[in-house]
């Protein structure tokens, strides 16, 4: 991979000259003073070059327009049938918001630009359908869609393509939803007279080298890397401890009316909000749906209570699409003070315009996510980014357990703000659904095709990039499991061509098939005739239900079974319902590493609030009582925490190796704990397993549970699983025997 070099005087206005007139005069217009740093060193990278291009720049860095003004300049004069450029997002809102963008320019270079998902208009694409040229903008769904439901008219379409540019590269380089769109680009180059040229983009690429071979699998080496040279902005920065009381059973329940409870730390965070972020506009990450509500909800009743208008609205994946957009196009005009309360979905980058601050309840997990988060604040030139995070902690008694004395989100927090000054980010792992993304793509080509040859299929599917980890002997086991009379996914011709089996068929058909991901069975909350979004199933509802969504409090007034459909209407008093709750974000190896040392050290961050400083302190005094700077088993009651200062996959795995020795164990954000056994017993047998040879990890994987988390796993041998588990591990047990010979020698 070679890295672009910063550019000279000559070289920067070379870079302007290079782009079309249309577009320079465009430029003009617009009253740039000048080109930014990154998008002078991709004009020239994707001019001055024919390989692909990884561009990696902070959020609001210009990425988007330094990929686009020399694509589009490229472009411009083309004759050739069939679209020139794919755009391809993971957000619907994004590809709107892009259009929205690019509209105006491609309309002066006369370059059709279409937006290509379900919710897009159908006029649009129909046209692009007759006479395809230009840019389409589309999601890997709806390219699922054309090659499994109009193939012809896929090949018609990105037959000929320029260039595919891929944003937010980084939320392709893990899960299933990469390796789908990694397939998905290998059968459009299969489709193809030539390999269009592959542009990326992300704001945090945390190895370049893993996202080459992700962009051009079979010659990264010659992806060109830009990296955005432009400093941060200063960051104004602040962790806030707040103190739980032990016996609530919920924090982060509705909130309860004045005089009723003693307020909970959620209360008071939400005071602290209110007073410190209205008349401004803001975002605040509250990690989970059910978090989300509850914040949204506090925040409204103060503005009732207080007489102003409301200004704080939440953001998720289960509200209305219409909710949402009316939440980001009032931050975007930025007329009205709006502060937007969301999970992920406003992370990745949808134009929302500039926010004065980023506020997070919960120590930071991934650094990934909190540099994302971050580079919402501070886009305006010479204003500071402005980071909040509300760490809430347990009261701590005499009985309490050492992990609660230890303050550990506090801790994690101090470690991530170090982390992010030295600029990591978490390197993607290998994805589980590696199986079931292979068993999807293979359904998708037979339907696409009618029917095909098993060397054909592993070709198409396994041939190169992530999925080329398949083996032949697994791929022909698969096969197997799929044609079984249990599974009828497939069957066979005596011709040999694999064809899709009555089971297949179903699948191929549903709309849900275009997704990688699962989809829920979910009631559809409706007020006054308009959609609010959906709540799992899961949830016991009836007329007189109380329910906390889209920031208000609802009462179920009916219930239509037959169509999911609950109608509400506005209530005083709401219960925040469940949602199909994701466990906590794995964290990595160098996070638990600089938490240790952030315990061992002695400063106390300028970042800290009062309460969390003391609780800093607090966690260093029982880290220093429990002698942890030297040893890692600490009693707790009738359990034994056996810290690790390793990340969750290593003492996922560290557990399993425990559990096969007939303890039982549990994973904690610093290690693990054993049940119902002592210090002395646990080093036992620690001991044992010092004392042997690595147990492979193909032996551990037998005492696995929950293999089955992906789409279409149902489908696939457990053995096979079982398997690929063992292989993601291999390189696992030496070190499992080196932390065992370690803690031996504790």
């Amino acid at each position: 991979m070679t890295t672009s070099s910063p550019p000279s005087a000559s070289e920067t206005v070379a870079s302007f000259d290079r782009l079309h007139p249309e577009i320079r005069r465009w430029i003009w217009e617009q009253k740039w003073e000048e080109l930014r740093d990154v998008q002078d060193r991709t004009i020239g990278a994707v001019l001055g070059g024919d390989g692909d291009v990884l561009v990696s720049a902070a959020t609001a860095a210009g990425k988007t327009e330094a990929a686009f003004l020399p694509v589009l300049t490229a472009v411009a004069n083309r004759e050739e049938p069939g679209l020139s450029v794919l755009y391809v997002s993971p957000l619907k809102a994004l590809i709107n918001d892009q259009f929205g963008r690019l509209d105006q320019l491609c309309e002066r270079l006369e370059v059709d630009v279409v937006r290509w998902h379900g919710d897009a208009p159908q006029s649009a694409k129909d046209r692009a359908r007759r006479n395809p040229r230009g840019v389409a903008l589309i999601t890997p769904e709806s390219i699922e869609a054309l090659f499994v439901r109009r193939p012809a008219e896929a090949r018609k379409l990105l037959g000929a393509l320029d260039f595919i540019v891929i944003d937010e590269l980084h939320a392709f380089l893990k899960g299933p939803r990469g390796l789908h769109l990694s397939s998905l680009l290998r059968r459009i180059d299969a489709l193809s007279k030539k390999r269009a040229r592959r542009i990326g983009l992300s704001a945090t690429i945390g190895d370049p080298m893993v996202a080459a071979a992700w962009l051009a699998p079979e010659r990264p080496e010659s992806v060109v890397m830009v990296e955005s040279s432009g400093g941060a902005p200063e960051l104004l920065l602040q962790v806030r401890g707040y103190l739980e009381r032990p016996e609530v059973d919920d924090p982060d329940d509705m909130e309860a009316d004045e005089g009723e409870a003693e307020p909970i730390a959620l209360d008071r965070i939400a005071d602290h909000m209110f007073a410190t972020l209205r008349g401004a506009n803001n975002l605040v990450f509250g990690g989970s749906r059910r978090r989300v509500e509850a914040v949204a909800d506090r925040l409204r009743r103060r503005c009732e209570a207080a007489g102003v208008p409301n200004e704080f609205f939440p953001h998720h994946g289960s509200l209305a699409k219409g909710l949402r957009e009316e939440l980001e196009a009032r931050l975007k005009k930025g007329d009205l003070p709006t502060t937007g309360v969301a999970t992920t979905t406003l992370e990745l980058g949808i134009d929302i315009g500039s926010v004065k601050s980023v506020a997070q309840v919960g120590a930071p997990r991934s650094l990934a996510s909190l540099r994302q988060r971050l580079g919402r604040s501070g886009r305006r030139k010479g204003a500071a980014a402005v980071l909040r995070i509300y760490v809430r902690e347990l009261v701590v008694t005499a009985d309490s357990d050492p992990l609660e004395r230890l303050r550990v989100d506090v801790a994690m927090s101090v470690a991530a703000v170090r982390l992010l000054l030295a600029r990591f980010v978490e390197p993607p792992t290998t994805d589980p659904a590696v199986a079931t993304v292979v068993l999807h793509q293979v359904l998708s080509i037979i339907a696409e095709r009618g029917g095909a040859r098993a060397p054909d299929l592993y070709a198409a599917v396994c041939g190169a990039g992530p999925l080329s980890s398949f083996g032949k002997a697994d791929f022909v086991e698969l096969l197997r499991s799929m044609a079984s009379p249990e599974a009828k996914l497939l069957e066979q011709s005596p011709d040999g061509t694999i064809m899709l089996g009555e089971k297949g068929e179903q699948l191929t058909t549903g709309r849900d098939f275009y997704a990688i991901f699962p989809s829920d069975e979910e009631w559809r909350l409706v007020a006054g005739g308009r959609t609010l979004g959906t709540i799992p199933i899961a949830n016991a509802v009836g007329v007189g239900s109380l329910v906390a969504f889209a920031g208000q409090r609802w009462r179920v007034t009916a219930v239509d079974d037959r169509s999911n459909v609950l109608e509400v209407e506005i209530h005083r008093s709401a219960k925040v319902p469940k949602f199909d709750g994701k466990a906590n974000e794995p964290l990595h190896d160098r996070l638990l590493a600089e938490m240790f040392e952030v315990y061992r050290s002695g400063d106390v961050p300028a970042f800290l609030d009062p309460a969390a400083k003391a609780m800093l302190t607090e966690g260093r005094e029982a880290f220093d009582e429990h002698g942890l700077a030297e040893t890692r088993f600490v009693a707790s009651g009738r359990d034994v925490h056996v810290l690790l200062w390793r990340g969750t996959e290593f003492c996922t795995v560290f557990s399993i190796a425990l559990q096969s020795a007939g303890l039982e164990v549990e994973v904690n954000d610093l290690g693990i704990t054993v049940a119902n056994a002592t210090v002395e017993e646990v080093r036992a047998v620690v001991a044992n397993l010092a004392g042997m040879p690595p147990i492979p990890a193909g032996d551990l994987a037998e005492f696995v549970e929950n293999l089955r988390a992906a789409k279409y796993d149902e489908f696939v041998p457990e053995a096979l699983l079982r398997r690929f588990w063992a292989r993601d591990r291999a390189h696992l047990p030496s070190e499992i025997l080196a932390v065992a010979q370690a803690l031996a020698r504790d």
